[in-house]
């Protein structure tokens, strides 16, 4: 297969002026859980998987023992009353294990965006700020300055550039790469003081407390907690494998003779 294909698994939808939403793992599972639930909650669509030689190279056995590959999926919604957008919402198992992945993912993804005409995205990631005493705060990064009047009603601190540096990852990179394309871009970073393997409900919630206020939908929030068990045993499976194939594949570089450098950059968005 080539690095990165893109399946339909369902007839391209006929989209009008759809925007964009990017959840995919990365720190307190912020953004996949964010994006997991819009999913679940709209009763959204799938349409297309993301499959990619710069994900881990192993499947999941699901009690059938029927295998997982590990993929990134596309989902569509379509707008139901006025003041709402058609959406493709995008989640996933996985991020690239390696910079040049996530490059050419991120790229993949936004070809196929254009051809189905996405002028606006919006990405969710967490943010560790360390111990976390208060409620969550949601930190806004654009891809443009102007994009900050679009959504500055929406209780979101574009104070960002003095409390972060950079954005590692999906989030951070359809923002930078779509902007070339003539997309405008926002992410929304949830307050956490949680670690990828510790998922953070409440810094998800205000993430989607504000999401949904820009989407102009309503979701019922009381079964967040309990998508969220259901989710974590799923992504501790995957951490565990992770791990354990990490491990592998560094042995593998180590008995060729290329050990890797200590501050060589491996990690998960």
């Amino acid at each position: 297969m080539n690095s990165v294909e893109i399946k339909l698994v369902e007839k391209m939808p006929k989209l009008n002026n759809p925007i964009f939403i990017e959840g995919l793992p990365g720190v307190g599972n912020v953004g996949r859980i964010a994006a997991g639930y819009l999913v679940e909650q709209l009763k959204a669509t799938k349409y297309a998987d993301l499959l990619s030689s710069h994900f881990y190279p192993f499947v999941l056995l699901h009690q059938s023992s029927a295998v997982h590959v590990l993929k990134n999926e596309f989902y569509y919604w379509k707008a139901k009353k006025k003041g709402q957008r058609d959406m493709i919402i995008l989640i996933g198992d996985s991020q690239s294990i390696d910079p040049i992945g996530h490059y050419e993912i991120v790229d993949a993804i936004l070809d196929f965006l254009e051809k189905q005409n996405v002028k606006d995205i919006i990405t969710i990631a967490g943010l560790s700020v360390g111990k976390l005493d208060k409620e969550p705060k949601v930190i806004g990064t654009v891809s443009e300055p102007e994009v900050i009047k679009q959504y500055s009603k929406y209780n979101i601190d574009f104070e960002a550039g003095s409390k972060i540096g950079t954005i590692v990852g999906a989030a951070g990179l359809f923002l930078g790469l779509g902007r070339y394309r003539g997309m405008k871009g926002l992410c929304l970073l949830g307050e956490t003081a949680g670690l990828p393997e510790i998922p953070d409900p409440k810094s998800a919630e205000a993430v989607l407390n504000v999401l949904v206020k820009i989407l102009n939908i309503d979701i019922d929030m009381s079964k967040l907690k309990e998508k969220i068990k259901e989710m974590d045993n799923f992504m501790k499976k995957i951490n565990k494998y992770q791990d354990k194939a990490l491990k592998e594949l560094l042995a593998q570089e180590i008995e060729k003779g290329e050990r890797p450098k200590d501050d060589e950059l491996r990690y998960i968005g």
